[in-house]
């Protein structure tokens, strides 16, 4: 089932949606609804859903507003709005799709039935070719699958310095200058990366712990890794971090 949560300060749309979702959508779960972005931040860190149907423009604030304010957005987004010249920022957040007011029942139904597709065959495919990988006892052998618009990389665990957020986009920094850039966000590769020597840093970066050269605390705080990287530690992490790289030392 699809976990799904619907966000919209107009309570009627909120109610031909659920009522769309419950009479056509078999394999989607309305698991809550919320009115604006506080109370969507509270329901989606309270509920985790795999889809939010997302209004753009609401009382409180916009939509975009509420995914920039989440720590992890490790769910998709269907956007539904009056708006159409918010379409531009909703691809570069790689929404899965974009439905303007009033809403057509058919495609409405239509984009959830692509979502089902799409965010079932991402997570299967992530997870089957990453935990064939991590089957093996030596972390420089372990790899994971990156997908991008034109191209499939399967890149080592071992070679990857750190993820940065970048949107809803999540580039890979490798060695040498490598560098992947695939559409899916950030929280997509927490939960599977952080069990093998990845740690989150700040809400828009994943660190390779092995790569880590030195913590510095000047400038806010920040990470020194391998060939002249980066990365900034929020504060709220700093004594989680420095505790694992002492246990690293021991």
């Amino acid at each position: 089932m699809l976990r799904t949560l619907i966000i919209d300060d107009e309570f009627k749309i909120r109610t031909m949606v659920r009522e769309i979702l419950d009479m056509y959508c078999d394999n989607v779960e309305v698991v809550g609804e919320a009115s604006g972005v506080v109370e969507g931040i509270e329901k989606v860190n309270m509920l985790q859903p795999d889809l939010i149907l997302l209004d753009i423009k609401m009382d409180d604030g916009t939509g975009f507003e509420m995914l920039e304010a989440l720590d992890n957005v490790n769910f998709r987004v269907i956007f539904i709005t009056a708006y159409q010249e918010y379409a531009l920022q909703a691809i570069k957040l790689s929404a899965l799709d974009y439905i303007l007011k009033p809403i057509d029942p058919e495609e409405l139904i239509n984009a959830l039935k692509n979502a089902e597709k799409e965010i079932h065959l991402s997570q299967d495919t992530q997870l089957l070719h990453l935990k064939e990988s991590l089957s093996s006892n030596h972390q420089s052998e372990k790899k994971i699958l990156l997908k991008t618009a034109d191209s499939i990389h399967l890149m080592k665990l071992s070679d990857i310095l750190y993820c940065e957020a970048d949107g809803g986009y999540t580039r890979f920094f490798g060695q040498n200058g490598n560098m992947v850039i695939v559409s899916n966000p950030l929280s997509s590769y927490d939960g599977l990366l952080t069990e093998y020597g990845f740690f989150r840093a700040h809400k828009s970066y994943l660190v390779n712990l092995d790569k880590v050269l030195r913590f510095e605390r000047e400038d806010g705080g920040y990470i020194a890794l391998d060939e002249n990287h980066r990365v900034p530690v929020a504060s709220r992490k700093k004594d989680q971090l420095i505790q694992l790289l002492e246990k690293l030392a021991e």
